[in-house]
């Protein structure tokens, strides 16, 4: 269990000895809202005042099949109740780009994301937020109409960018945020 100890003048005390810093209420003297929160949260709770306990950091490995890649990433990490996915392409089980442009991509990617989300306890209907990289914005509109197909009881808050380039050659790159049962 990690336990990063709360520099005495720029800590926001919450409740009960629980305390949140960070660069930014540091500097501004101020709390922020999701950091009031983490005070109902038993899980941040520690017995030494000013001090601040997190939950374990575990760190998955990509995919067998993608393991000959020797990728310099997890597929996943996990803190808590929340589920940090590295951004998933449009490739299949031996790592090259599916062919059939930025809809059959944006497909595979979904899938890839779906399946390491099953992998460690989630699933695309506990996703919270996206992030889209995109290599020509004027594909956004294809894009979008495979995306919102992945999500029909919810849809995740998302942004979207271009890019000058993604890995591969490909045309999307996708990461998600989602919670865990």
């Amino acid at each position: 269990m990690m336990t990063p100890t709360v520099a005495g003048a720029g800590g926001a005390a919450l409740a009960d000895g629980v305390y949140t810093a960070s660069a930014g209420n540091m500097a501004q003297g101020r709390c922020l809202e999701s950091a009031r929160q983490l005070g109902n949260d038993p899980s941040w709770r520690h017995p030494e005042p000013g001090a601040l306990t997190m939950d374990t950091i575990e760190y998955f490995p990509v995919a067998d099949s993608l393991a000959p890649l020797k990728l310099p990433f997890s597929e996943a990490v996990r803190v808590g109740p929340m589920l940090y996915l590295s951004g998933a392409m449009g490739i299949d089980d031996g790592g090259a780009l599916v062919p059939g442009g930025i809809e059959a991509e944006t497909r595979q990617a979904l899938r890839n994301l779906q399946g390491v989300l099953e992998r460690h306890g989630s699933s695309m209907d506990q996703v919270v937020k996206v992030t889209v990289m995109l290599a020509d914005m004027a594909e956004w509109a294809a894009m979008n109409g495979v995306y919102v197909e992945q999500f029909p009881n919810h849809l995740p808050a998302r942004s979207a960018f271009g890019a000058s380039g993604l890995a591969l050659g490909g045309r999307v790159e996708i990461e998600v945020l989602a919670t865990i049962s």
